[in-house]
């Protein structure tokens, strides 16, 4: 029994440009400091998606609950969409979902929007679900890996929707950050400002040996993880009384770097693979500076890493959701036939925690 990606879909809010940004609120927020300039100029982001545009409305000053209740009143629709998408991609109804998984570490309710989504969208009352919550822009890689063994167990389809709203959790500016002297901490913050967008992004998996199913798209083989818990500190999220509040270390890129060639060769070498044996990657962008250390660590072309680039140029970073829309660009950029029979997925987050599945087309 196998389980494989039949449909994708995603849905984002309003795009907002990552300059005007700048200009329009976080200028101010940092006094135009030129360490600010640098990082939002060499982000590598183009264009953002927001359910919030703090240049028409700021939010920095909102308790944690009214930014809980404002991502419900956000999610819902954006989860509808994506889900409806990636069904429709796959060509099943709602109630043919066996399992119905949702991630998102930026927003809780309960009822959550895995009740919340399913009764909206018409899945059947004895649908299995499945919330992780807080793991960070990793998480729809363990999520996948959680999924796919329901598949292959119960031999039924489910469904993964990631859903990310970062917008809500922009923090108000400190002094120092008001002054145009940032601390380390501001820094911190100043970057995750600079990268972090809005999106929801949902795939279905359908059992592969099974009639009944047409399974076209790829099937999950294996799913790897290592976590360096002597720098858990170099990446945080933390609850506050005012949202959620990113710790970022700079020293991110180099952890990773020393990692990612290890972990890849380890999931490769499970199934007598290496590195040339990968046709199509999709690497979460973290930040362009992590796309590219990734890329130096695994000897990938820019051609291999343009579905990343492109991502984050044109999206931003959405959390766990990110991954996802890289995957799906991917599979749009291989031919249908031919090359491109095996494809690996790779997405960091905190911890600090890699995780990478394998993928191979039926």
């Amino acid at each position: 029994m196998t389980a494989s990606l039949i449909g994708a879909g995603h849905a984002l809010p309003p795009p907002m440009s990552q300059q005007g940004l700048w200009d329009d609120f976080f200028r101010e927020h940092y006094a135009d400091a030129r360490v600010a300039r640098t990082v939002w100029r060499h982000s590598g982001i183009e264009t953002r998606r927001g359910a919030v545009n703090p240049s028409h409305e700021d939010v920095s000053g909102w308790g944690t609950g009214d930014r809980m209740r404002r991502f419900v009143a956000e999610a819902l629709p954006l989860g509808k969409e994506a889900v409806t998408a990636a069904l429709g991609d796959a060509g099943l109804d709602p109630a043919d979902v066996g399992l119905f998984t949702v991630v998102s570490c930026t927003g809780y309710a309960t009822p959550g929007l895995d009740i919340l989504l399913a009764r909206d969208l018409g899945m059947t009352d004895a649908v299995q679900r499945l919330h992780i919550g807080h793991m960070g822009c990793y998480a729809a890689l363990p999520g996948l890996a959680a999924t796919a063994d329901f598949v292959t167990a119960r031999a039924r389809p489910a469904v993964m929707l990631c859903l990310e709203l970062t917008s809500l959790h922009v923090q108000p500016a400190t002094e120092t950050a008001r002054s145009g002297r940032p601390t380390a901490d501001d820094l911190q913050q100043m970057v995750a400002h600079a990268l972090f967008s809005d999106a929801a992004a949902a795939v279905v998996l359908a059992p592969g040996d099974v009639p009944g199913y047409d399974v076209r798209g790829y099937e999950v083989v294996d799913v790897v993880a290592r976590t360096d818990v002597a720098t858990a500190d170099h990446m945080t999220w933390d609850v506050t009384d005012l949202g959620f509040r990113m710790g970022l270390s700079p020293q991110v890129p180099d952890v990773l770097a020393r990692h990612a060639r290890p972990v890849v060769d380890e999931l490769l070498g499970r199934h007598g693979l290496v590195v040339g044996d990968v046709d199509g990657w999709a690497v979460h962008p973290g930040g362009r500076r992590i796309v590219e250390v990734v890329g130096e660590a695994l000897g990938l072309t820019e051609e291999q890493l343009a579905p990343s680039y492109d991502v984050l140029r044109e999206v931003g970073n959405c959390s766990s959701a990110t991954v996802l829309l890289v995957l799906e660009r991917m599979v749009a950029t291989l031919p249908e036939s031919g090359s491109g029979e095996w494809a690996l997925a790779m997405a960091f987050g905190p911890g600090l925690t890699l995780y990478a599945a394998l993928l191979r087309r039926r």
